[in-house]
């Protein structure tokens, strides 16, 4: 199991599962350079405030794509282990 775009129809969990990654890791990239872009202007401009909030944002956006692929390959040992059971 694994991001798949072409998995939008559903017909089994893991395509199900496949298509959420895959919803959940694009947000995760956007709203990590979006993120990237606040820090960046709150830095240059001198605005500690926005660059503090754009810091945290980079770091929730890392930490949810960190999470998705970790989500993942526990996702594919709890297969992996009902298909043994």
């Amino acid at each position: 199991m694994g991001p798949d775009f072409s998995a939008l129809d559903g017909t089994s969990i893991e395509q199900v599962i496949g298509a959420l990654l895959t919803v959940v890791l694009i947000a995760a990239v956007a709203s990590l350079v979006i993120a990237a872009i606040i820090w960046a202007i709150g830095t240059g401009t001198g605005n500690w405030q926005l660059a503090s909030k754009g810091r945290l944002g980079t770091l929730v956006a890392l930490g949810t794509g960190a999470a998705a692929g970790a989500g993942g390959a526990l996702m594919n040992w709890l297969i992996n282990l009902g298909s043994r059971m």
